[in-house]
């Protein structure tokens, strides 16, 4: 692997990070309807696709001051109508390519795309964005709904929600107690304001042609992880009817492991503010503190000196922070196990994908791989099954072994896949570099031409285009019908069958998506399960020395 393109890609990179930016700030202008909603006048203006937007709607009062680290709270009331041209604030976060902290604590907001039509009672596709629960935002181009409303006929809604330690935090010194404070206790501020998120959609999304009764959420990645975690949410019982994780998994932290961060952090404060000369000070300093006094304290502090604590990751994450506390009243105590034991109550139809080689995003610019192609494919390949293995294979598995689940269907996104699968589509070097890999497919299932913001520029081409469109339509019908009827397959349609799960040995499970060399879409049934334990045998079995043992210590398995 040379390093070449990596480098020449990061130059570009931060250029179009600063060009972007500036074309974010601007948006759309020609007015469309005003819509009335529970609190107050939203204008809509026109968007591409013949569609109409209402951008930065309010979902919940601004999580500030007292409210900092609190279930959120209907807004406050307006009487002169809403014109948002421009998307909300982004959720307090860091940069994704610098150490620079950016955002602001009053980001919850969401948008609402539907189609110039009078037509109602439409499904509503709810979309949660990526991003480690760290990092994201739903003005990401890549989530612009207008194509999706458009060609699907539906209302798209994309939203915004606390992120990193403001979404996510618990404490003894922030917990009540009360009986009438169990959501305020949880830790699961970010899991909370999805959950408003959706019940604003419940009480307005008919203002806007929208069926209340006819919600499908998804989500990519950590947005996929959320998914499911509102599966098991009791608060979110009633609020969505149908679920998709693109890319997800299921991974919850126990409330301890939340104390033990939170008490870090507090006591870094201390030091950094000179309350403390170190951490054994600060600790005597923190013992004796009431609660009120902790709260007092934590929400003085301002939303960098918070952030700037914690280590930024890959692409601005936060790779060290619990989150999706079992906390057993926003989520359950027996976290990933509710879904083993069926005491999750929304038991709804549910589609649960992977791409062939996820991890290739996240380790193409790793030096540890420069010059050695076949210990970064072997590295990829197998974590990337590993990942279909935990979070599509065995939940499937799970869920259709739970009496009262509805039908489960997978996925396999397979296009661009080279490393493995022969040749790719996409071009040199972006084919072995990239590959199929984490977040492609969201440009084909929402019907939009970009990837990560800029990628597209590197990855399509007039050569993959006829393919890459057809498979996008294919995707899109398949998911429009989803949302309506809980079953991706239309009577009278040429596309394959998609076949539910089946627990049977031989059974369907996935349906996998791509094209074949000459760019028609080549989607089909696949019968193979995969396994943690048996994709470890296989790689015994397939991979020689050194490169086994070199592979298995990167892995940690």
């Amino acid at each position: 692997m040379t390093t070449k393109p990596i480098k020449n890609f990061l130059r570009f990179l931060t250029l179009f990070h600063i060009l972007f930016s500036i074309v974010y700030l601007s948006g759309c202008t020609k007015e469309g309807p005003t819509i009335q909603t529970l609190h107050g006048p939203v204008m809509g203006y026109h968007d591409e696709a013949n569609t109409w937007v209402w951008k930065a709607v309010p979902f919940a009062k601004a999580p500030v001051g007292s409210l900092r680290w609190k279930a959120p709270q209907d807004p406050d009331p307006w009487v002169d109508v809403r014109q948002e041209t421009a998307f909300g604030n982004d959720c307090v976060q860091y940069d994704y390519l610098s150490s620079k902290i950016m955002g602001d604590e009053d980001c919850l907001y969401l948008n609402v795309w539907r189609p110039q039509t009078l037509e109602a009672d439409l499904p509503v596709y709810f979309w949660i964005h990526g991003g480690g629960n760290s990092v994201g935002s739903s003005a990401n181009p890549d989530y612009w709904g207008a194509n999706l409303a458009s060609k699907s006929n539906m209302v798209v809604v994309s939203t915004n929600y606390r992120l990193g330690p403001f979404g996510w935090l618990t404490y003894p010194g922030l917990r009540s107690g009360l009986p009438d404070d169990t959501e305020n206790d949880s830790g699961n501020y970010g899991t909370l304001d999805l959950i408003k998120a959706l019940s604003w959609i419940k009480d307005n999304i008919k203002a806007f042609g929208g069926d209340p009764n006819l919600v499908t959420i998804t989500g990519e990645s950590a947005g996929g992880q959320n998914v499911l975690s509102l599966l098991m949410a009791p608060p979110a019982e009633g609020l969505f009817h149908r679920a998709m994780s693109q890319s997800g998994g299921v991974r919850f932290s126990l409330v301890s492991e939340g104390d033990e961060h939170a008490q870090a952090l507090i006591l870094k404060l201390l030091v950094n503010d000179g309350s403390a000369a170190d951490e054994p000070s600060a600790l005597a300093i923190l013992n004796g503190m009431s609660s009120s006094e902790i709260q007092t304290y934590l929400r003085s502090k301002t939303s960098e000196e918070i952030m700037s604590l914690h280590e930024r990751g890959p692409f601005g994450m936060i790779s060290t922070l619990p989150r999706l506390f079992r906390d057993g009243t926003v989520l359950p105590e027996a976290g990933a196990d509710a879904f083993s034991n069926g005491t999750y109550p929304n038991k709804v139809p549910t589609i649960l994908g992977s791409n062939k080689e996820e991890s290739k995003l996240f380790l193409f610019m790793d030096p540890t791989f420069w010059s050695k192609e076949e210990l970064y494919q072997v590295v990829t390949s197998y974590s990337s099954d590993d990942w279909k293995a935990s979070g599509v294979d065995q939940l499937a598995r799970q869920l259709r072994s739970i009496p009262g689940q509805p039908n489960v269907y997978a996925y396999q996104f397979l296009w661009g896949a080279g490393g493995d699968t022969g040749e790719s589509v996409l071009p040199a070097p972006w084919d072995f570099l990239l590959g199929s890999f984490h977040t492609l497919e969201i440009p084909f299932f929402f019907g939009n031409d970009t990837i990560n913001i800029i990628l597209q520029l590197f990855l399509f081409n007039e050569e993959n285009e006829p393919g890459r469109k057809a498979l996008t339509n294919a995707m899109m019908a398949y998911l429009a019908q989803f949302a309506r009827t809980g079953d991706p397959n239309q009577s009278g349609s040429d596309l394959p069958e998609w076949h539910p799960w089946s627990n049977d040995e031989g059974g369907p499970k996935c349906i996998l998506f791509d094209v074949d060399d000459e760019q028609a879409i080549d989607i089909k049934m696949s019968i193979v399960e995969l396994t943690q334990a048996g994709i470890r045998e296989r790689m015994a079995a397939e991979v020689p020395e050194p490169l086994y043992s070199e592979a298995l210590e990167y892995l940690g398995w």
